[in-house]
């Protein structure tokens, strides 16, 4: 057996082998050369995994048999299978993967459609976890809790599939990428950065970062890490209420000193000193729990404290949990309060309804 002291911990698969899919270039890189390899030969996996979508190391046939025997040996390689796919009266697909373990993952292409009827833009909004630790009260996905941590490769996989399903039915490649699916991305760091690295690759889909946007519910310690990485994608704050008592009542991860408000808010201006770029704050309206004017009054005070802009999310009813969608009117005027003090505002209207497009619907149903 090799030794895997070099390898990080979270693409050791359990049975002793490495999971390929876990790592980027340079990890690749340092396992081919443990294993009496040169270090190009890390390079050849990379393209062959996600240049060219390779599942297996027998289809690898630019690589020397003796190098693939060794890869069978001591290395794998997780992929998802499909197990549903449904496509929404709005053009929007969701897709039900299962993973090595059986666990179950979702993933959204959600088409903006202009009025000829073509896609304007192709989001893939992708899972970085099965479940979810932070038990959002108002989240299909909460209601899992946490069960396993998607690999780079994995989450790669689910944008490569994607991106396929778009070209087959929009004639067009995916534009974005949204960590906004099951699971609190910064739970899973190493994971989803790796991931960013991979579609960012030139050998990758070679995605630009400012088309990639991580979203959280705003774990300060990972905010901090993001900015001191320098990474350059767009980053999304889930607050979804604007003062520490409402948005604990709805998202227990709040409730701790070192994820509250004043936390967060401590966090969010260290991001935005260290890279000057402005934050989105994500704002799902629920009726009659967040939708006030003066909830928009103080959500707009919030937005003074860095440079940044709110997207109002039109809630996806899920069953059983209790929360309802804010009515048009009072929808109107919130926005009209937050144009008053000076807050750029857009919304996101619900999509895939038809198909259990609110994240962990589907695989909660399955």
């Amino acid at each position: 057996m090799i030794d895997l002291d070099h390898i990080p911990h979270h693409a050791k698969a359990d049975d002793g082998r490495v999971n390929l899919k876990a790592m980027g270039t340079d990890d690749l890189e340092a396992f081919v050369t443990s294993i009496g390899q040169p270090a190009y030969r890390g390079r050849q996996l990379f393209h062959w995994m996600y240049g060219k979508g390779a599942a297996s190391f027998e289809e690898m046939t630019s690589l020397p048999k003796d190098f693939r025997a060794a890869l069978e040996k001591h290395a794998t390689i997780h992929s998802f299978d499909v197990d549903t796919m449904q496509k929404g009266g709005d053009g929007t697909m969701k897709a039900l993967f299962r993973l090595p373990s059986g666990n179950r993952a979702e993933t959204v292409l959600i088409p903006d459609i202009d009025e000829r009827g073509d896609a304007r833009r192709l989001t893939v909004c992708v899972s970085s976890q099965v479940g979810c630790a932070m038990g959002c009260t108002f989240c299909a996905t909460g209601q899992m809790g946490f069960q396993e941590n998607i690999s780079a490769g994995g989450i790669v996989d689910q944008v490569r599939l994607m991106n396929d399903a778009a070209l087959e039915h929009f004639g067009k490649p995916i534009s974005n990428v949204v960590y906004m699916g099951m699971g609190e991305p910064l739970l899973n760091y190493d994971g989803v950065m790796t991931s960013i690295d991979i579609l960012t690759h030139e050998k990758g889909l070679d995605l630009s970062p400012r088309r990639i946007t991580v979203s959280t519910v705003g774990l300060a310690r990972r905010i901090k890490d993001i900015a001191d990485d320098e990474r350059r994608f767009h980053l999304a704050v889930s607050l979804h209420a604007p003062t520490n008592e409402k948005r604990s009542s709805i998202m227990p991860i709040n409730e701790a000193e070192k994820t509250s408000l004043p936390a967060l808010k401590e966090a969010i201006e260290y991001y935005a000193a260290h890279t000057g770029r402005p934050i989105t704050y994500e704002y799902c309206m629920f009726d009659g729990v967040n939708d006030s004017k003066e909830d928009a009054r103080k959500l707009a005070e919030i937005t003074r404290w860095v440079p940044s802009k709110v997207n109002l999310i039109m809630y996806n009813p899920v069953d059983g949990l209790g929360f309802g969608r804010t009515p048009e009117d009072r929808l109107d005027d919130f926005i009209q309060v937050l144009i008053s003090e000076g807050v750029t505002v857009t919304v996101r209207r619900s999509r895939g309804q038809d198909i259990d497009a609110a994240c962990g619907q589907l695989a909660n149903k399955e």
